[in-house]
Order: C-alpha cells, then sequence, then structure tokens
C-alpha cells in the first residue's frame, strides 16, 4: 500500500476513531455490526485487517473475542493500543503490516476476518488480488470473513448532500457510474479505488472466496447525512429506530447496490 495513504492514516487516527460515532457514519458502525453477529462464529480468533485506531476491534473485544488488529500505519496502532489499554481491553496481537503481505500471521489462524478498509486504498487490481490471497490465506478453511469496498454508484447519490460543486463537471460525475479512481493527497480523503457492484464481486470471485452476501453499510438512509444529523439531536428516538432497520434491511437488493460502502461477506 502506498506511502500517501500510511501518511493519510497516521495523520487522523484520532479523528477515524471518533468517525463512527456521528450521526450519518454510525450507519457504517451498527451495519457491520449486525453481519458480525449474523455471520461470524460465536467465539474465536478474529483478524481486523486495516483497523487503524481499533474502533472495530474494541467492539469485537468487547463481544469477547480474541482479536489481532493488523495496519499498516504505526501512529494509528500506536493510539489503537493507548485506547484499548484506557477501555481495558487487551487483544491478542497488535501487528503493522500491510494487507497485501501479512507474513506475520500463520495460515489458517483466524476463525474469522474483518477487511474494513485496504481494498479501497489498493488502486492496482494486481495488488487487490494480493492482498485478497492473504486473507483467504490466514483464514481457516470455511472461516467467513466481511470485506469493504467504496461504491461509486453509492457515491454518486450521496454526494448530492456531500460535495455538491462537484455537480458542474459533467464528466466526473458520470465517471461515478462504472470504476474510479483518485490518485494521491485530497482535502477530504487519500488514494483510493472505486468499484461498482459487479466489479466487486468479479475480484472476491477471482480471488477463490464464495459469496455469502453483500450489503450496503448506509441501507435505505444512504445520502440522508444533514437529515440524520438534525434527527439524531432531536429526535434520537426516532433515529435509534433507522439505526436498527438500516442494519435488519442492509442485505435487500434494492438498497445494497445504492450505498457508499459495500461489505462483502465471504468465505475461505
Amino acid at each position: 500500500m502506498s506511502e500517501v495513504v500510511r501518511r493519510h492514516y497516521d495523520g487522523c487516527y484520532e479523528r477515524e476513531w471518533e468517525r463512527l460515532g456521528r450521526p450519518y457514519r454510525r450507519l457504517e458502525l451498527v451495519t457491520t455490526l449486525h453481519l458480525i453477529a449474523r455471520y461470524f462464529p460465536a467465539e474465536g480468533h478474529i483478524a481486523d485487517i486495516g483497523g487503524g485506531p481499533g474502533r472495530y476491534t474494541a467492539e469485537l473485544l468487547k463481544r469477547g473475542y480474541r482479536v489481532t488488529l493488523v495496519d499498516l500505519a504505526p501512529r494509528a496502532l500506536g493510539f489503537a493500543e493507548t485506547k484499548l489499554a484506557e477501555l481495558g481491553l487487551v487483544p491478542e496481537q497488535v501487528l503493522c503490516a500491510d494487507a497485501c503481505d501479512l507474513a506475520g500471521l500463520a495460515d489458517g489462524a483466524f476463525d474469522a476476518a474483518l477487511c474494513m478498509g485496504p481494498l479501497y486504498h489498493l488502486v492496482q487490481p494486481e495488488r487487490r488480488r494480493e492482498a485478497l490471497g492473504e486473507l483467504r490465506r490466514v483464514l481457516r478453511p470455511g472461516a467467513p470473513a466481511i470485506v469493504a469496498f467504496l461504491n461509486p454508484w453509492g457515491i454518486l447519490r450521496a454526494g448530492l448532500a456531500e460535495f455538491p460543486e462537484e455537480y458542474i463537471n459533467l464528466q466526473r460525475v458520470r465517471g461515478l457510474l462504472k470504476d474510479w479512481i483518485q490518485a494521491g493527497e485530497q482535502e477530504a480523503f487519500t488514494e483510493a479505488v472505486f468499484l461498482t457492484p459487479p466489479q466487486i464481486l468479479t475480484e472476491l470471485d477471482r480471488a477463490g472466496l464464495s459469496l455469502v452476501s453483500y450489503a450496503g453499510a448506509e441501507g435505505f438512509a444512504s445520502g440522508m447525512l444533514e437529515e440524520l444529523g438534525r434527527m439524531a439531536e432531536q429526535a434520537p428516538e426516532a433515529y435509534a429506530n433507522v439505526l436498527r432497520l438500516a442494519a435488519e434491511t442492509c442485505e435487500l437488493p434494492q438498497y445494497r447496490d445504492c450505498t457508499e460502502h459495500l461489505h462483502a461477506v465471504v468465505r475461505a
């Protein structure tokens, strides 16, 4: 993974920890936890690959799993160790490594895994194949994993609220109907690749990973950034119901293909 991506996450680990607590971004957290409850074993050793400051590691540890946290950003991992210690949580291992080279992890060592970021920062297809191959290698046969991607179909919709000024460039936004690469350092994000659902499913199949299901992390509430912010403040009970319903319906085809984050559930 590039030095650009490493610098980005080493410079924003606190913001990344806090991100999933914001009203709209919390959709991603509750949907992921819903998928974990549905598809992961009740206990075991979980690899949190690309887990950065440890937000999902913390949730997994609270649920009684043994967790190995892996990330390429050393400062983010240092923050994770401090934060987990403050919460009284102890990971099995914290490893600084690239998702494309998990030599520090043994074959078949894990009962499940999260890969919640590396795939959308690997802009070259061959590097994504390497990362998916390493994911498959460290899982025991038949073990599940949740792999996250950025979906341009959903970003086309969500962008109406998040970056409306971009729609003045028709060619650029039309490009979101297919794969799209953002190279280099950007003010809001970093080097990334955006893949449509058909492209995602093809890459997973070619990597030898069996698709179990896939979900749209933001569900039916995709794109409702400002609306959910107001609802969380003014009608918290209604907001809680939206979170619950978004998680419960995240795998329905009418929602999952049009959300910014697509979460694929696969088995080795």
